[in-house]
């Protein structure tokens, strides 16, 4: 995964992942082979409220967390004892205090137990390396969509570690998005699957709604388009759901394909790559391969199952950071509030 050898002790590398509503674990060797990947999904315990309630989450990783490393460990041909682990990697933000203090605290109980490396790593840069899992050879620098329920960012991405954050969202995140008009129109929880599987039954050009900076940097705006989502359901009380999904898809890609096709050149990117939960939207997943067709440099759109929160990521990032950087102190901390600091 690294642009030149590395010379690093720690091959294989225990992930856990705690960020958000997803409890999840996994063993990656070498930073780039996924040996096994565990994830348990809250779904179903924050459906009834439209959304995560963050002390739900961190009580339900209590429970899950032990279960989840167990089943990740077994499947890696390893056990309770550690053997054949040779570090540990864990999500220490940005995301939910509660959820995050859940794994790090295993992260370092095991770090100690076993007598291996415990690092930290930004959930953020983790989705970064999610590409990387999957196709290691698309070449630098890479422009990445970054696009969850918490996070809309353009990231230039020139090496592994190597980052240029563009722009970002300065109101919701599209995922976030997503969540709120699909919960406005009735559509459950998660919006985006929610929607994305009922805009296929309507007419994307049915509303005309606003694409905020659509031609004015590399900044995201989101909250104006639900407003008008709002507005003109109540106005039109008789509108078809489908049409009213269908025409906010449409919208909330049109923007994020426009600027990331824009960064892309830009930047002279050799491809694009999604990441993050909205990676999995059917029509942006399109979209971005038929941009990045037309203009000549590659696509990655990740497999469904490394675009929500995972902890192959986590662990594929924390080989890099160990090799690079080695490993954290134990006194590290969960920050919430963590950013993607810029490297390049």
């Amino acid at each position: 995964m690294a642009t030149s050898p590395v010379s690093s002790p720690a091959h294989r590398i225990l992930g856990i992942e705690t960020s958000c509503d997803e409890t999840a674990a996994a063993v990656v060797d070498g930073g780039s082979v996924i040996v096994s990947s565990v994830v348990s999904s809250q779904i179903d315990l924050h459906a009834r409220y439209g959304g995560v309630v963050p002390e739900l989450a961190g009580r339900a990783h209590v429970e899950l967390l032990t279960p989840v490393l167990a089943e990740a460990l077994e499947a890696a041909g390893s056990d309770a004892s550690g053997k054949g682990i040779d570090a540990i990697a864990v999500t220490c933000g940005p995301g939910l205090i509660g959820s995050l203090l859940v794994g790090v605290a295993e992260a370092k109980a095991l770090s100690l137990a076993w007598d291996v490396p415990f690092v930290g790593v930004n959930h953020l840069e983790a989705h970064l390396f999610a590409s990387l899992l999957e196709q290691p050879d698309l070449g630098w620098p890479l422009m990445v969509l970054l696009v969850s329920g918490g996070h809309t960012l353009l990231v230039e991405v020139s090496a592994p570690g190597a980052y240029r954050l563009l722009g970002g969202t300065v109101d919701d995140a599209a995922g976030e998005a997503f969540d709120k008009v699909a919960r406005f129109l009735g559509l459950g929880y998660p919006g985006g699957p929610a929607i994305d599987a009922i805009a296929g039954r309507g007419d994307p050009e049915a509303y005309a709604f606003p694409r905020a900076f659509l031609d004015a940097g590399y900044d995201f705006s989101f909250s104006g388009l639900k407003t008008a989502v709002v507005n003109t359901v109540r106005r039109h009380p008789g509108a078809d759901t489908a049409d009213v999904a269908a025409s906010f898809r449409q919208a909330v890609v049109d923007v994020l394909v426009t600027k990331a096709r824009r960064a892309a050149a830009d930047v002279g990117a050799r491809a694009l790559c999604l990441a993050g939960g909205v990676a999995a939207n059917s029509l942006l997943r399109s979209r971005v391969e038929e941009a990045c067709a037309e203009d000549g440099i590659g696509a990655f759109l990740p497999s469904r199952a490394l675009c929500t929160d995972n902890a192959a990521m986590v662990a594929a990032a924390g080989w890099w950071r160990l090799a690079h950087g080695g490993p954290s102190d134990l006194s590290l901390g969960a920050d919430p509030a963590l950013r993607l600091a810029p490297t390049a």
